[in-house]
């Protein structure tokens, strides 16, 4: 399945909720995309609630469905809540990280950044947006990348870094300290919903 490029505007609008996580999405129209976007009034089954809830996840962290499942079964595996466990995976993802640090604006433009090899994770170049990142791990700009004007811009926005991440903005170098805690990601996911559609 080829890569979603269409306007993540409108996939926000399709489940209800800022992908982005700037609200930017749904400023102007927090309603369905479509002709009948603002008149659609049904009440959703059980199905399209638990789908809708996977699909704003999946679409906030740029996924494709086998990705996502993939991380799904992963997550089921290790000791915990599963639904918790699949919130900790995605956000060790290094385009994740990335984005975490304020290196860039969107995940979308993280996972670029990444693709293109501007980015070390303790000292050596890592190009594959799904690499995971392990508590402690240091990542950094490469040195020739370090004035790179899309990095530069990011860091200009002095976006507040989550307690699970450091960056020093001089050096181009910060740290994954740990893993999160539920109560620091977004509180409008119900992860729960999540573990439902799949195992129905």
């Amino acid at each position: 399945m080829s890569r979603y490029t269409g306007s993540a505007y409108k996939r926000s609008r399709r489940v209800g909720f800022s992908t982005l996580e700037n609200g930017k999405d749904l400023a102007k129209r927090p309603y369905k995309p479509g002709q009948h976007g603002q008149d659609r009034k049904s009440k959703p089954s059980n199905y399209s609630i638990q789908l809708n809830e996977k699909q704003k996840v999946r679409f906030m962290y740029g996924l494709n469905e086998k990705q996502f499942h993939t991380l799904f079964v992963k997550a089921g595996k290790l000791e915990g809540i599963h639904g918790e466990n699949l919130l900790k995976l995605l956000e060790s993802r290094l385009d994740n990280v990335v984005y975490r640090m304020g290196l860039s604006n969107t995940r979308r433009g993280s996972r670029q950044i990444v693709n293109h090899g501007h980015i070390l994770v303790n000292g050596k170049k890592v190009n594959i947006p799904s690499y995971n990142v392990k508590p402690n791990d240091v990542i950094s700009v490469k040195e020739s990348s370090k004035e790179h004007k899309a990095i530069k811009d990011a860091l200009e926005n002095n976006k507040k870094l989550p307690e699970f991440v450091t960056f020093d903005k001089n050096k181009l170098e910060g740290k994954f300290v740990r893993l999160p805690e539920r109560n620091e990601l977004s509180a409008d996911i119900d992860e729960a919903l999540i573990v439902e559609y799949y195992n129905r």
